[in-house]
């Protein structure tokens, strides 16, 4: 299978891709609804990902805090490995926690939503 490479994604070559930011921002709006949070997106794509950074940020910021299990069901849901989680903050030993996993849960929900594009594209593929 050939599957287009997505590991390192630059997430600011899609921020004036409206229609992947919807996309995005949904899915996002989706998985933490399932744990009790709301995230909601404006729908403007020009500070879209502020947007949603800031809103990410302020949940994982209180979960880690205060209810950690919750925070582990979310990125178990999310697709984030702990294996992942720990080479990023190793990599990345003057980014806090919570901006860290915030900014891998943007580049992971942009990951799901460029595959299942991908799939829908070329369902020859699956």
């Amino acid at each position: 299978m050939n599957l287009p490479e997505y590991k390192n994604i630059e997430v600011s070559k899609y921020r004036d891709k409206v229609e992947i930011l919807r996309q995005v921002a949904a899915q996002i709006e989706k998985d933490f609804h399932q744990f009790g949070f709301e995230v909601k997106f404006s729908g403007e794509p020009a500070d879209a990902y502020n947007e949603l950074f800031t809103q990410i940020n302020e949940h994982v910021t209180f979960m880690l805090s205060q209810d950690y299990h919750r925070l582990i069901l979310l990125l178990y849901q999310i697709d984030l490995s702990e294996k992942e989680i720990i080479k990023n903050e190793l990599k990345y030993p003057n980014v806090d926690k919570h901006q860290l996993l915030s900014e891998m849960i943007i580049q992971r929900e942009l990951k799901k939503v460029l595959i299942r594009n991908y799939f829908k594209e070329n369902p020859d593929k699956l």
